[in-house]
């Protein structure tokens, strides 16, 4: 079996990084609002969620860069992104949140 284009390999590392990177921020967003935001449930929940969200995004990021990886090799089609819909949807939801405690802190 012959190596696959670097290219390929190169561009799905980067894209497990950026999952990475996206882990990272919410983690250090929900220690952000744990320690930082006067303490309440709100303010605790919302720290949870974020810090379960960056937990997620990296598994996601890793079983996504496992599965592409897979496919480059054996020339198969790219995984499909189903991962996607959950991570915009997880997005806009932490949005919503994070609007709703800073109305309730800000109330």
């Amino acid at each position: 079996m012959s190596e696959p284009d670097l290219r390929f390999s190169l561009a799905n590392e980067r894209t497990f990084l950026a999952w990475v990177r996206t882990a990272i921020g919410l983690v250090a967003a929900g220690v952000a609002i744990f320690h930082l935001i006067d303490e309440s449930a709100a303010t605790t929940v919302l720290s949870l969620v974020l810090l379960a969200s960056g937990a997620l995004a990296a598994y996601a990021g890793f079983t996504h860069f496992r599965r592409a990886d897979r496919a480059i090799r054996s020339g198969e089609p790219m995984p499909t992104r189903g991962v996607l819909v959950v991570v915009m949807t997880g997005a806009v939801l932490l949005a919503a949140a994070a609007g709703v405690v800073s109305v309730l802190i800000s109330g």
